[in-house]
C-alpha cells in the first residue's frame, strides 16, 4: 500500500490536475467509480489505476477487470487518495488514461456539433458534452482559450461523456468554422437581437452552434462568420441564459426538427 504523498506515483498523479502535466504526460486523471466504469465498458487500457481499502470492499467485482486492463494497480490510503483528486471528497478509486484512446478527432461529416468560444466554466463545458451526446450530435469543438476538455472538472460534469465523443480544442476556430461552411454546414449563433427565436430555425441542414463565454459572448470576428442568429427569448429583466442551457435547447429543437430519436 501507498501511504505516503512523496510517492513518485502521487506526484504523477497530482501533475495531472494541471493542464501542463496533462500535456507532457498526454495522459487523462479519471476521478472516480463512474469515469472508471465508463473506461472499463469501453475497453480503454489504463495505464494506472489506484483505489483505497474501503473502495475496494465496496465494489470486489471490478477487481478482475482492473487487473486486466490496468498495467499498474496500486492500493493507497485514504490521505494519498485524497492528494491524488481535484474532488473535495473523492470516492474512492482514481485511474489514468492515455490520451491516445480517446475518439477525440473531428469528424469528416458532419450533420450537427456545438463550437464553443472562451467557455471557461469547467461545469458548463463538462455538461454541454453530456448533452450533445445526449443527442447524438457529432462532436463538440472548444476555442484554445476555453477550459481544456481534458480538466478533470469536465470529465466529471460530463458524466463521462467525453470519453466516448468527439472533443476537439483548436487554436484556430476561425479556420475550421470556414472548413465546415466550404462542405454545406450552416454554423448558427445565438443573440438577443436576432430577428429569428431557435425555434423558428430550420435545423434539418447540417448544423454547428455557435457559443460564446458565460459573461462577454461571442467575439464579434467569430459572430461575423455565422450564417444566422437566433434569439431564446427571456422576460424582461433577465441579462440572459447560462451558456449549457442554451446549448441544450437548441441541441433539442435540432433533434426535434428531424425527428431523429430511436425509442
Amino acid at each position: 500500500m501507498i501511504t505516503s504523498r512523496q510517492n513518485p506515483l502521487v506526484k504523477e498523479l497530482v501533475q495531472l490536475h494541471r493542464a501542463k502535466g496533462r500535456i507532457q504526460q498526454q495522459a487523462l486523471l479519471l476521478e472516480g467509480t463512474n469515469l472508471l466504469d465508463l473506461a472499463l465498458a469501453q475497453g480503454y487500457r489504463l495505464t494506472t489505476v489506484c483505489y483505497t481499502e474501503a473502495w475496494a470492499a465496496q465494489h470486489p467485482e471490478r477487481s478482475p477487470q482492473i487487473q486486466a486492463q490496468g498495467d499498474r494497480v496500486e492500493l493507497v490510503s485514504e490521505a494519498v487518495l485524497g492528494a491524488m483528486t481535484t474532488t473535495v471528497h473523492p470516492d474512492g478509486v482514481v485511474a489514468v488514461l492515455p490520451r491516445h484512446c480517446l475518439p477525440w478527432q473531428a469528424p469528416a461529416q458532419l450533420s450537427l456539433g456545438v463550437i464553443l468560444a472562451q467557455v471557461q466554466d469547467p461545469g458548463n463545458v463538462g455538461t454541454i458534452i453530456r448533452t450533445a451526446a445526449a443527442v447524438a450530435a457529432d462532436g463538440v469543438w472548444c476555442s484554445g482559450d476555453s477550459v481544456a476538455p481534458d480538466h478533470p472538472k469536465v470529465l466529471r460534469a460530463s458524466a463521462g461523456m467525453a470519453l466516448g465523443l468527439p472533443v476537439i480544442q483548436t487554436e484556430d476556430l476561425a479556420a475550421m468554422i470556414r472548413a465546415y461552411q466550404d462542405q454545406g454546414v450552416q454554423v448558427v449563433a445565438t443573440a438577443m437581437d436576432a430577428p429569428q427565436t431557435y425555434w423558428d430555425w430550420d435545423w434539418r441542414s447540417p448544423s454547428l452552434i455557435l457559443l460564446g463565454n458565460e459573461g462577454a459572448g461571442l467575439p464579434p470576428a467569430l459572430q461575423n462568420l455565422a450564417d444566422g442568429r437566433v434569439a431564446i427569448p427571456q422576460a424582461r429583466g433577465v441579462e440572459s441564459l447560462n451558456v449549457a442551457i442554451s446549448a441544450a435547447l437548441l441541441l433539442y429543437e435540432a433533434q426535434r426538427q428531424r425527428q431523429t430519436f430511436l425509442t
